[in-house]
C-alpha cells in the first residue's frame, strides 16, 4: 500500500505552473556565500526561459565576488500576501557565468534567446541594453521546491 501524499506534494507546482509563475515574476531574492562562510542575500530581477533562472548582475557586487568563490547559490521567487494565497519556488544549485564580463554586447549564442526575454520583461525594451558594468550569469537548478498555498 502507497504511503499517503505529504502536505508539500499537494501545493508543489506542476511544471505549467512554475513555468507560469516564473514568467510573471519579476524580482528574486538570491542567496550566496561569502569567502568567510557567511551568508548574504540580495534582489536582484530575474528571467527564466523554462530551463534556467538568468541574472544579470553588476560584476563588482558582493554577490559576484560570493559566487566567484563559490558558485552555490539559492534563489527564492514568491508571492502572496495571506497565508491562503502564498506562491513561491525556490531554485538551487551551482551557476555559470555566461558571456563576456562585463557584458558589451558582444555576439554570443547562448544569450541569443535570454537578452531580448530579460530586456521585454524588465525593462520594456526589445533589445538588451549593455552598460559594461553587468554580466550574465545562469543558474540551472539541480534542486527545485515549490509551493503554492491556495491549492489547500
Amino acid at each position: 500500500m502507497a504511503a499517503p501524499q505529504r502536505r508539500s506534494r499537494k501545493i508543489m507546482m506542476t511544471q505549467d505552473e512554475l513555468d507560469e509563475f516564473l514568467a510573471a515574476q519579476r524580482t528574486c531574492r538570491v542567496a550566496t556565500v561569502s569567502s568567510d562562510g557567511a551568508p548574504h542575500l540580495s534582489a536582484l530581477w530575474f528571467a527564466w526561459d523554462g530551463t534556467s533562472v538568468w541574472l544579470y548582475s553588476i560584476v563588482r557586487s558582493k554577490r559576484w565576488a560570493d559566487l566567484r568563490h563559490d558558485r552555490r547559490v539559492a534563489i527564492v521567487i514568491d508571492s502572496g500576501e495571506g497565508y491562503g494565497e502564498l506562491r513561491g519556488v525556490e531554485l538551487s544549485g551551482a551557476v555559470e557565468f555566461v558571456g563576456e564580463i562585463p557584458r558589451t554586447g558582444e555576439p554570443c549564442a547562448e544569450l541569443e534567446a535570454v537578452e531580448p526575454l530579460f530586456a521585454r520583461k524588465n525593462f520594456g525594451l526589445e533589445t538588451m541594453p549593455h552598460d559594461g558594468r553587468h554580466a550574465w550569469i545562469r543558474l540551472t537548478p539541480s534542486k527545485t521546491l515549490s509551493w503554492d498555498f491556495r491549492k489547500m
